[in-house]
């Protein structure tokens, strides 16, 4: 169902994301990094719009992208809720404490599935500084390490649907080299440190790479 739904979206919405969107990607290390992901993967992107999961869906256009969303999206109506499953998203609660969306990921990826997530949890507000990466929350860091999965990181601009704009005005996105934290643990250290460690890591990581997308002309 996930891969039909999933399809059936793409195809119908390419007109629309090709006007909203304009995107255009770029990559870290061309030689060593492909949008064709072969087997499960964890893709873990900077968090800027609701739109951030349906760009990520037509840049990793060949597979399903499992991602987590939050349980307001889900109560917006029945048919939300229903469309949302459908997509093969993951619902978070995050009211309410409840970590079944760890296991759910975890089953994703052990699958060999792709996943997505967008570890600072929230969109930026105005009281938030603008173009910083808010904390990113380190839930996703215990699912690689438990499924063994590669990380995928990525950073998007988050220019969307402005229809009179230049020209260079467009969703750029620029995709990492995978990696697997399993390579970044230290036996010598606790969990606790291993995984502040890994999470800053991986922000920083991603804070890199949109430093290189803003050097692209």
């Amino acid at each position: 169902m996930n891969r039909f739904v999933t399809g059936f979206v793409k195809v119908t919405g390419l007109p629309i994301q090709y006007f909203y969107f304009r995107k255009k990607i770029y990559y870290e290390d061309k030689k060593h990094t492909s949008r064709k992901i072969k087997g499960g993967a964890l893709i873990v992107s900077n968090h800027t719009s609701v739109y951030d999961y349906p760009l990520m869906m037509y840049a990793f256009f060949s597979r399903v992208i499992h991602t987590l969303v939050a349980e307001v999206i889900y109560k917006k109506s029945s048919f939300m809720n229903k469309f949302m499953n459908d997509l093969g998203a993951i619902r978070v609660d995050r009211d309410s404490y409840n970590f079944n969306f760890m296991y759910k990921m975890i089953e994703v990826l052990n699958e060999n599935k792709v996943g997505l997530v967008f570890p600072e949890s929230r969109l930026p507000t105005e009281k938030d500084e603008p173009g910083q990466l808010l904390d990113f929350k380190p839930s996703y860091v215990y699912v690689a390490l438990q499924t063994g999965a590669p990380i995928i990181p990525v950073y998007t601009n988050g220019v969307y649907g402005k229809l009179k704009r230049k020209k260079k005005d467009r969703a750029r996105i620029i995709i990492g080299k995978k990696f697997y934290i399993n390579d970044l643990y230290d036996s010598n250290k606790t969990e606790k440190e291993n995984i502040e460690f890994i999470n800053g890591y991986i922000k920083n990581k991603i804070k890199t790479l949109g430093e290189q997308l803003e050097k692209v002309k």
